[in-house]
C-alpha cells in the first residue's frame, strides 16, 4: 500500500513517495485550509502573466466549442501540482513534501513540441500563479489534494482555459473528476496523452481518455529543465519502471492500472542514459519495486556498478529474501531500501493478499541487507482485520530491537477502487466518506479489532515512541558495525529531530544544500563499489527492452 501508493504521487512529485505519507489536516470545523493558495512557510518568485494575446504571433483561431482550440500550431500549458490538504495545516512538516519534484508532470511536459510553452508548478514548495491564461492546464490529482484541483481548476475554466486532471484519484473517481474538468484521463498516460494533443491541436480533444497500451519504448526524456532543483533535496529522482507486479488489496495502483498490464519497465539503456547525465552522486529511484523484474534490475545494477552513485529504492520482502538483486544493489551504490513490511500479525498477509510477505522472517530481511550496508526504511500499517490493541507497542519494539533506520506508520485507508474498499463497503464498516480524511492519519471505517478512538491514538504513539531519542539510540546499537550506528543516529536523528533547520533551508529557497550531508551520511558505511569513471556495459540480451514482457519475479 505505501510503497505503491507513494511512488505514484510521487511519486507525480514520488513518497511518490519514499518518510512517506499522506499526512492531511484541516481548519477550523473541519473545512480545509484553502484561504492561502500556497503553504504559508514557502516564499518564491511569482512569474510574470503570460496571457494568450501577449504571445507574438500567436496563430490560434477562435476556441472551438469543445476540445481545445482549432488550427493551435504551438500550445501554452501549466503543469501545475496541487497542495495535499497538510501543506496549509500549522503542523506541516515542509521537508516532507520538499522531497522530490513533480516527474511525473515533467514527463508529460517532454511529449511538447519544441515550438511550445510550458511550466511547471508545485504548490508545496511555492506560490503558484493562477492569474496566468495559458491554452491548456494540467493538473495531476490525489486523493487528499481533489479539493483543492477541483477548485484551481474550477477557476481557470470560469476564464476559458482547457483543463485537464488526471491521476491516483482520477483513475479510481472519473465521474466525479470529470465535473471539473474539460479532459480526463484513466490511468497511464505513455499512450492517451500524445493522442490527447494531437487532438486538442486539431480542436477535438475527447471529454475522457482512457490507457490501454502499456510500454515506455520510444518515451522522450523527462523535461527536467523545468524543475526549480534548489526546492528539492532530492531532485535526482527516477522512474524506470511503472506499477508492481504484485496485487494487495489496499493498494490504490490497482484502479490506476486496470485494463492493461500492471508493470512494466524502460529500456536498461535509456535508464542508464537518464542516470549518467544527472549532477552529483546521489539518485532516488522512485519505483513501486525496483527489484520487480529480475532481469531489468540485474542489467541496471550491473550498469550502475561503475558510476559511483549512492542510492535509494524500494523492494519486498520476497525479492530480497529469494534472490541476490539486493547484494548487486549494494555493489552498484544501494544504501537505503524501502520495505512494505505492513504487519508483525501474520494472519494479516493471506487475509490482504500480502502473499509476497507470507512465510517470511522480517528478522532475516534487515539482517541481509543491513550487513551489505544498506539502511532499511520499514513500513507498517495499523488497523487491519487481525490487529488488536497490543500491535502498535509490539510494531515499535519489533523494529527498536533490530535496529530499524526509519519507519513510516500508517492507518489501513479503504481507498476508492480498490479490493479492500469493496469488501469494507460490503460489509458496511465505512463510517466516513469524506476524501480529505483518506490520509492513513484517519480512521474513516470500523476496525474490528479496536475502537476507532484506540486505532488513532495508537498509531500517534508508535510514532511518538520510535522516534524518541531512548528508540533511535537503542536502534543504533543493535546496528552491526560502529560506522552503521553512527550512520543510524545521524540518519534517523537528522530527519526527525532537525525541523528548524530544515525549515530554514525550505525557506532559503536551497534545500539542495542539504544533499551532500544526505549522501555523505548514506554512505557512512562504504563508497558505491566500482570504477570512478565510466560504467560497466550490460550484456546485450540484458539492454533490450523489456518493457512489454511481465514480471517473473514476486
Amino acid at each position: 500500500m505505501t510503497a505503491g501508493v507513494l511512488r505514484m504521487i510521487e511519486r507525480e512529485r514520488g513518497e511518490n513517495q519514499t518518510e512517506r505519507g499522506w499526512i492531511n489536516r484541516h481548519g477550523p470545523g473541519g473545512m480545509p485550509r484553502f484561504g492561502l493558495a500556497f503553504p504559508p512557510w514557502a516564499s518564491g518568485d511569482v512569474r510574470p502573466n503570460r496571457r494568450r494575446s501577449d504571445r507574438p504571433g500567436d496563430l490560434r483561431q477562435q476556441p472551438s466549442q469543445v476540445g481545445g482550440l482549432r488550427g493551435l500550431r504551438t500550445v501554452d500549458v501549466s503543469f501545475i501540482l496541487p497542495a495535499l490538504l497538510e501543506a496549509n495545516d500549522p503542523g506541516f512538516r515542509p521537508i516532507k513534501y520538499a522531497l522530490f519534484p513533480p516527474l511525473g508532470l515533467a514527463a508529460l511536459a517532454g511529449y511538447l513540441g519544441p515550438d511550445d510553452h510550458a511550466t511547471l508548478q508545485d504548490e508545496h514548495v511555492q506560490r503558484l500563479d493562477l492569474d496566468d491564461e495559458p491554452d491548456l492546464v494540467v493538473m495531476s490529482v490525489y486523493i487528499t489534494s481533489a479539493r483543492r484541483a477541483y477548485q484551481i481548476a474550477d477557476g481557470f475554466r470560469a476564464r476559458g482555459v482547457h483543463v485537464a486532471l488526471g491521476g491516483l484519484h482520477v483513475s479510481s473517481c472519473p465521474d466525479e473528476a470529470a465535473k471539473h474538468a474539460d479532459t480526463v484521463f484513466i490511468g497511464p498516460g505513455e499512450d492517451t496523452w500524445p493522442t490527447f494533443l494531437a487532438d486538442f491541436r486539431r480542436g477535438e480533444a475527447a471529454p475522457r481518455y482512457v490507457s490501454r497500451e502499456r510500454s515506455l519504448a520510444g518515451a522522450p526524456p523527462t523535461r527536467r529543465d523545468l524543475i526549480d532543483r534548489r526546492r528539492y533535496l532530492c531532485p535526482n529522482s527516477i522512474v524506470v519502471s511503472r506499477g508492481c507486479p504484485h496485487h494487495c488489496d489496499f493498494c490504490y495502483k490497482d484502479a490506476f492500472y486496470e485494463g492493461g498490464i500492471s508493470f512494466y519497465t524502460r529500456a536498461v539503456d535509456a535508464a542508464l542514459a537518464e542516470i549518467d547525465a544527472m549532477p552529483g552522486r546521489h539518485v532516488y529511484f522512485l519505483d513501486d519495486h525496483l527489484l520487480g523484474n529480475p532481469r531489468f534490475a540485474a542489467a541496471l545494477f550491473e550498469g550502475m556498478r561503475g558510476m559511483g552513485r549512492v542510492f535509494q529504492g524500494a523492494s519486498t520482502v520476497d525479492a530480497i529474501l529469494r534472490s541476490d538483486l539486493i547484494e548487486r544493489a549494494a555493489e552498484a551504490g544501494m544504501r537505503s531500501v524501502f520495505v512494505g513490511l505492513e504487519t508483525v500479525n501474520p494472519a494479516n498477509l493471506q487475509l490482504h493478499a500480502k502473499r509476497q510477505n507470507i512465510a517470511r522472517d522480517y528478522g532475516e530481511v534487515l539482517r541481509k541487507v543491513q550487513g551489505l550496508g544498506v539502511m532499511v526504511n520499514g513500513s507498517f500499517v495499523f488497523g487491519l482485520d487481525d490487529d488488536g490493541p497490543d500491535v502498535f507497542d509490539r510494531t515499535v519494539a519489533w523494529g527498536v530491537e533490530h535496529g530499524l533506520e526509519t519507519a513510516t506508520f500508517h492507518i489501513m485507508t479503504p481507498y476508492p477502487g480498490t479490493a479492500l474498499h469493496a469488501r469494507v463497503e460490503a460489509e458496511g464498516r465505512i463510517t466516513d466518506r469524506d476524501w480529505d480524511h483518506y490520509d492513513t492519519r484517519h480512521v474513516v471505517y470500523e476496525p474490528k479489532g479496536m475502537a476507532p478512538k484506540t486505532l488513532l491514538d495508537g498509531y500517534r504513539r508508535a510514532y511518538r515512541d520510535f522516534y524518541r531519542w531512548g528508540s533511535i539510540l537503542r536502534g543504533a546499537s543493535h546496528q552491526p558495525t560502529w560506522s552503521q550506528s553512527a550512520r543510524h543516529l545521524a540518519y534517523a536523528g537528522g530527519w526527525k529531530k532537525f525541523e528548524p533547520l530544515w525549515d530554514l533551508v525550505i525557506r532559503a529557497k536551497h534545500v539542495d544544500v542539504m544533499l551532500p550531508l544526505l549522501e555523505g551520511t548514506l554512505d557512512a558505511y562504504g563508497r558505491a563499489r566500482g570504477r570512478t569513471t565510466g560504467r560497466a556495459r550490460p550484456h546485450p540480451d540484458e539492454a533490450s527492452d523489456y518493457s512489454t514482457g511481465p514480471s517473473t519475479s514476486s
